[in-house]
C-alpha cells in the first residue's frame, strides 16, 4: 500500500484512501446516467440497446482506469454527450452513414488523436490555449455544470420565446431536486468533505420514501451485450466523403478533453502541463476502446469536478469511477434507479464553486476580457466546451492582430484561429 501511495503522491496533495474513494464514487454516481442516456440516443442509430449500454460501460471503465493509472489525474471518462447526439442524428440518420461505418469514423479520429498526442503535436496545441483562457474554461465549464444540474432538476426548462424559462416548482422530481440542493448545499457550507455523495444518497432515500423512484429490473444476456463489439468499418469510414465526420469526431475529443482537463484540474490546485502526453494518450485510447466495442466518441467528462470537491486529487480517485462502471455493466439495472433529481443538485452546486476563477481573468484588459467572456457565455449556451474555446481563442488571436501584436512566434496561434473560423464556416453547427 505504501508504494501505491508514493506512486499516487498521498503525501503531496494530502490525500487518503478513504477520500479518494469517496470522491471516485461521487464522481462515478453523478455521471452513472450516461450508462442508460447514451444506449438511449445511439438506439436511434439503429444499434442494440444492450450492446451499447455494454460498451459504454466498458469504454468508461477502461477509459477512467487508465487515465487514473497512468496519467494520475482525477478525471473519470465515458462516451461524450452532444457528440453522441452528432454520431446518431446527423451522420447516421441525416447522412445515411451506417453505424458501423460511424464507429469507424471514431476509430479514425481516435488514431489520429493518439498519434497525435505521440509526437508531441497535441502538447504544443495545447501550450498555445493562452494561460488567460483556462480561467475562462473554468468558468465557463461551472455555468456548463450548473445549467445542466437545474435542467435535470427541471427548475428549468426549454421555452419557444425566450429559450429557457422556470419551470414547474410544483412538479414532485423537481421538489425532489430542490430538496436535494438545500442539503448538499447545507453540507457544503459546513464543511463536510462527503457533501456531495451524502447529498445524492439523502436525495435518493428520500425519492424512494415517496415513492418518486421507479424501478424495473431489466434482463439482458451477455450475449446479446456483445452485438456491437468488433463491427466498427474504419475502411468504409476513410473515404473522402467522411473526413469532415472524422475532423468533427477529432475536434471534439481533443478540446472538449483540453477544456475539462483544464476545468477540473484547476479546481483542484493541480498543474495542467505535467503529464499532459499520459493525459491525452488515455484520452485517445479510450476513444479507440469505445469505438471498437460500440460507442461513440470517449471524453473526459466534467462531472469530475464533483469527485475533485468531494476531496479527489489523484488517480486513484478516477480508478475508483472505472471499477464502479465494470460494476455497473452486471448491475446495470441497479445504477438505473439513481434519478436525475438526485445528481442534479451536486451539479449546481460543483458549478457554483467552479466560478471562483473569474476572479483570475484581467478584465480591465479589454483583449483578454471580450475572448473570456465569450469563452465563459458561449460554453453553456452552445452546450459545447469545444465550441466555446473555439470562440474565445479566435476571438484572442483576431484581438491581438487588431492590437497590432502579431509575432512569429505566435503562428500557431493563428494557425488554430484559422481552423476554428474553417470549422465554423464549413461545419456551421456541427
Amino acid at each position: 500500500m505504501k508504494t501505491l501511495e508514493r506512486y499516487f503522491e498521498f503525501a503531496r496533495l494530502g490525500t487518503s484512501w478513504r477520500t479518494e474513494i469517496l470522491a471516485g464514487t461521487t464522481t462515478f454516481f453523478t455521471m452513472a446516467y450516461i450508462v442508460f442516456v447514451n444506449p438511449s440516443i445511439l438506439r436511434d442509430a439503429g444499434m442494440p440497446f444492450q450492446a451499447v449500454l455494454a460498451a459504454t460501460c466498458l469504454a468508461a471503465a477502461v477509459g477512467s482506469i487508465l487515465m487514473g493509472a497512468l496519467a494520475r489525474y482525477p478525471i473519470a471518462l465515458a462516451p461524450g454527450m452532444g457528440i453522441n447526439a452528432y454520431f446518431t442524428y446527423t451522420v447516421v440518420v441525416g447522412m445515411h452513414v451506417p453505424w458501423e461505418t460511424a464507429l469507424g469514423a471514431v476509430f479514425l479520429s481516435g488514431l489520429v488523436f493518439l498519434t497525435l498526442t505521440l509526437t508531441g503535436a497535441s502538447q504544443v496545441i495545447v501550450k498555445a490555449i493562452p494561460p488567460e483562457l483556462y480561467a475562462a474554461v473554468a468558468c465557463g465549464i461551472g455555468l456548463f455544470i450548473a445549467m445542466i444540474g437545474l435542467r435535470n432538476a427541471g427548475i428549468i426548462v426549454a421555452s419557444p420565446a425566450t429559450l429557457v424559462q422556470l419551470g414547474n416548482l410544483r412538479d414532485p422530481n423537481t421538489l425532489l431536486a430542490i430538496f436535494g440542493l438545500l442539503v448538499t448545499a447545507g453540507l457544503q457550507v459546513r464543511g463536510v468533505r462527503a457533501a456531495m455523495m451524502l447529498g445524492i444518497l439523502t436525495t435518493v432515500l428520500a425519492g424512494a420514501t415517496t415513492g418518486l423512484i421507479s424501478w424495473t429490473p431489466a434482463s439482458y444476456s451477455f450475449a446479446d451485450m456483445g452485438a456491437t463489439f468488433g463491427k466498427l468499418d474504419p475502411i468504409a469510414a476513410s473515404r473522402l466523403g467522411l473526413l469532415e465526420v472524422v475532423f468533427v469526431f477529432l475536434f471534439v475529443d481533443v478540446f472538449d478533453n483540453v477544456g475539462t482537463l483544464v476545468g477540473v484540474t484547476k479546481r483542484a490546485g493541480l498543474e495542467v502541463g505535467p503529464r499532459m502526453k499520459r493525459v491525452l494518450t488515455a484520452n485517445s485510447l479510450a476513444t479507440l476502446v469505445g469505438a471498437a466495442s460500440g460507442t461513440s466518441t470517449v471524453v473526459s467528462y466534467i462531472e469530475s469536478a464533483s469527485g475533485v470537491v468531494a476531496g479527489g486529487r489523484s488517480g486513484v480517485t478516477a480508478i475508483v469511477t472505472g471499477l464502479l462502471f465494470v460494476v455497473a455493466l452486471f448491475v446495470a439495472p441497479l445504477v438505473g434507479a439513481v434519478p436525475q433529481a438526485a445528481t442534479a443538485p451536486a451539479l449546481i452546486v460543483v458549478g457554483s464553486l467552479m466560478m471562483a476563477h473569474v476572479g483570475e481573468i484581467p478584465w480591465s484588459n479589454g483583449a483578454v476580457a471580450i475572448p473570456a467572456f465569450l469563452t465563459i457565455l458561449t460554453i453553456p449556451l452552445t452546450f459545447s466546451i469545444a465550441t466555446g474555446l473555439s470562440f474565445g481563442f479566435t476571438a484572442y488571436a483576431l484581438l491581438k492582430l487588431v492590437r497590432g501584436e502579431f509575432r512569429k512566434d505566435d503562428w500557431l496561434v493563428y494557425l488554430l484561429a484559422c481552423l476554428f473560423i474553417a470549422r465554423f464556416v464549413y461545419l456551421g453547427g456541427a
